[in-house]
């Protein structure tokens, strides 16, 4: 039985000027799972996630979180966001790893409430959930891409989340780290139930470690589970992406010509 739904999109779509970048999309993420949320460039991947947020409103449609309209929806505390952030900050970027952690519970806080030494101890369990706590004074910009997407998820942590919603965290990260950073979210997913929703062009390692896909391009036109989803045929994925595409099924990977 699937457990309670924490995104609901019932036709939403939303256009720039004149050109609609999303139509129609029907879309529900329950909790606990691992959806992988790939497409082509120019898709409304991305739009799709600012939607979630409420940082864009729709044109047209219902966007629930929690059960809860978006715009009247206040739990924020609860959704974590790590977007691209991978080799945007120096080597001088006046802020430790610690630092970065610890603004993950200000939304929990009022600006003028001091930090307690519970908060010290929730900063020092998220960078240890993600293997970063002996780089806790370090400064961020001293970190490598694959760290520095570590130190966000540990920030996105900090304030126990039920979602954490990722846009393309991997870009910018080489690829020695990716694998360990996809580890890292399975990881969390199975052993917290905590539900994710990752933005990826990475279709074939996301697909080896998301539960759930959800194929893009303006509208929705596959959602299911990572099973159903190499069950596809290169005809169907074509459809989607609007040109040739092939599944390579032995190692999950598509190809582009």
């Amino acid at each position: 039985m699937d457990q309670e739904p924490l995104i609901e999109l019932d036709g939403v779509s939303f256009k720039y000027d004149r050109e609609w970048v999303v139509e129609d999309v029907d879309l529900t993420i329950h909790k606990g799972q691992f959806l992988g949320l790939v497409g082509p460039n120019g898709s409304g991947k991305s739009t799709l996630i600012k939607l979630m947020l409420g940082l864009e409103k729709p044109n047209r449609g219902q966007i629930r979180l929690f059960g809860k309209q978006v715009k009247k929806f206040n739990r924020w505390q609860e959704v974590g966001f790590v977007s691209q952030k991978a080799n945007s900050f120096n080597s001088g970027f006046p802020a430790t790893v610690y630092e970065v952690v610890r603004s993950g519970l200000v939304s929990r806080m009022n600006m003028f409430q001091l930090f307690k030494p519970t908060h010290k101890d929730k900063v020092y369990e998220a960078l240890a959930e993600v293997e970063m706590k002996e780089y806790a004074h370090y400064s961020i910009g001293e970190l490598s891409g694959g760290q520095q997407q570590r130190v966000f998820i540990a920030r996105a942590l900090v304030s126990d989340p039920s979602l954490i919603i990722l846009d393309e965290p991997t870009v910018g990260v080489d690829s020695e780290h990716v694998t360990a950073f996809y580890d890292l979210l399975g990881k969390l997913n199975r052993e917290r139930n905590l539900t994710l929703l990752m933005v990826s062009h990475d279709i074939g390692t996301i697909t080896s470690h998301a539960t759930h896909v959800a194929c893009m391009n303006k509208s929705v036109h596959f959602h299911g589970s990572t099973e159903d989803y190499h069950h596809m045929d290169d005809e169907d994925l074509s459809g989607i992406y609007g040109h040739s595409v092939q599944q390579l099924t032995h190692n999950h990977e598509v190809t582009h010509p």
